[in-house]
């Protein structure tokens, strides 16, 4: 049995409320997008399917909405129980961000409530359809005020400190560090390209169980659609997260690439194993992509993680985390390419289904997406260890010294098994006892059974 050390568990227990949490805020930063996207198409074309899937997506967002309520407190109040150093000494530094980021939950739950009591009660949709612009603007902005929290963990500035005595904050300094655009700009793209296709993945489960109407036709072409696009701009925002880190977290991007001599001309890796002496076997090596990757020119010089004290290095497990990351979205985008490939073709020839096993990969994209932005919370925070504030404090010094995080850590995760089991069944509940068929007949919309 593991031998109690407080730090350990702390991360332990820090971890697994991220990493539920994280499930939860994506889907509350990702779906109010999806809803406003399929509501003005609604409008727009005068198509009530369109209207439905707004009106569907919204009732399911409301009850991940609660659920990330819960594990967001949790997340602060474990931020000031298993990390007291570091709260003390940065805390008044990312005092501006936690505040904002209430605030935008707070303002985003208000609009939410007017948006959701407000269906049918305009003459001109439009005014409800402007109600989910704050909606967004505060999930997003919820979204981009925690994020430059670790962006400040990552490349700290805005302070000087005094012993343990922080002084001269500077608060928008510390906001706006070198990890702030790449950071936020990553988790948004993220975000909506994760959602797009965890909708998507719904679609295309009712297509396989035979249901050919056209309301999950269209779903899954507007998800579909999305995820195209959403994929392509995470894509182009990593590439300029690879130049951050080569700049400013050079061992990170070292360790994620098992680079470890400084040279010119450095090669990507992917796969692989550790053998002795950090022998690479089996790793698909591919010249000059790494330099590209870092500075955008294929004889750059990267700075090898033998340059880095072996006390300061990142662990090198996170290799897989990245790659993983990285081939998910790689695949996400010709998944998308493949469906509007044989989508066009089946409207040519008519009659036509999409092939089975392109449904069945779409279905897979969902989870598939959330599987990267676990492993992409994973990379990020694993790779600034040893580092809780980098170059300022080592995650052990930042630790509570307190008994008992090991019961702590066994009460929350019965807590996140109670909530994960209460959304499951509320939303398969809510959604099989009452279909979009029965909706479209209720209304008195025509359904149509193609597109």
């Amino acid at each position: 049995m593991m031998s109690y050390d407080p730090a350990v568990y702390s991360r332990i227990l820090t971890g697994l409320t991220l990493g539920f949490h994280i499930i939860f805020a994506t889907i509350g930063v990702g779906v109010p997008v999806m809803i406003a996207i399929a509501e003005f198409l609604g409008i727009k074309k005068k198509d009530p399917h369109y209207m439905l899937l707004a009106r569907r997506w919204a009732r399911g967002f409301v009850i991940t909405v609660a659920v990330g309520v819960v594990t967001g407190t949790s997340i602060g109040l474990q931020l000031n129980l298993l990390w007291p150093s570091f709260m003390q000494i940065a805390g008044q530094a990312i005092a501006l961000p936690l505040f904002m980021e209430t605030f935008a939950f707070f303002f985003e739950a208000i609009f939410l409530g007017i948006y959701l009591y407000t269906w049918d009660r305009f003459r001109n949709p439009w005014i409800h359809f402007s109600i989910s612009i704050p909606v967004i603007i505060g999930s997003s902005a919820s979204a981009f005020f925690i994020t430059i929290v670790n962006a400040f963990m990552n490349t700290p500035q805005g302070f000087k400190l005094a012993g343990r005595t922080i002084i001269e904050i500077d608060p928008l300094v510390a906001m706006f560090n070198p990890a702030t655009p790449t950071k936020t700009a990553h988790v948004l793209s993220s975000a909506y390209m994760t959602c797009a296709f965890v909708l998507s993945a719904i679609a295309a489960i009712a297509l396989l169980a035979g249901k050919r109407h056209a309301y999950y036709q269209k779903a899954l072409k507007l998800t579909m659609i999305c995820g195209l696009v959403f994929s392509v701009a995470t894509a182009f925002i990593g590439d300029l997260s690879g130049k951050f880190l080569a700049e400013y977290q050079p061992e990170k991007l070292a360790a994620a690439e098992w680079h470890f001599e400084t040279s010119e001309q450095a090669a990507l890796v992917l796969g692989g194993v550790l053998g002795e002496n950090n022998e690479i076997r089996y790793g698909l090596k591919l010249p000059y992509v790494l330099s590209i990757l870092a500075f955008g020119n294929p004889n750059a010089v990267v700075q090898g993680l033998n340059d880095t004290p072996e006390d300061l290095r990142p662990p090198l497990y996170i290799h897989y985390f990245f790659d993983i990351m990285v081939v998910i979205g790689s695949l996400s985008i010709l998944l998308c390419i493949a469906y509007l490939w044989y989508n066009r073709r089946s409207r040519l020839s008519q009659n036509r289904m999409l092939p089975r096993w392109l449904l069945r990969c779409i279905v897979w994209s969902g989870p598939l997406a959330m599987l990267a932005i676990e492993c992409g919370w994973i990379f990020a925070e694993a790779g600034r260890q040893p580092w809780i504030l980098r170059g300022y404090m080592k995650t052990a010094e930042g630790a509570t010294t307190a008994a008992h995080v090991d019961w702590m850590l066994l009460l929350f995760s019965l807590l996140y098994m109670v909530l994960g089991f209460t959304v499951w069944f509320i939303l398969r509940r809510m959604f099989r006892t009452n279909t979009p068929e029965e909706e479209l007949a209720k209304r008195g919309m025509e359904g149509g059974s193609h597109v």
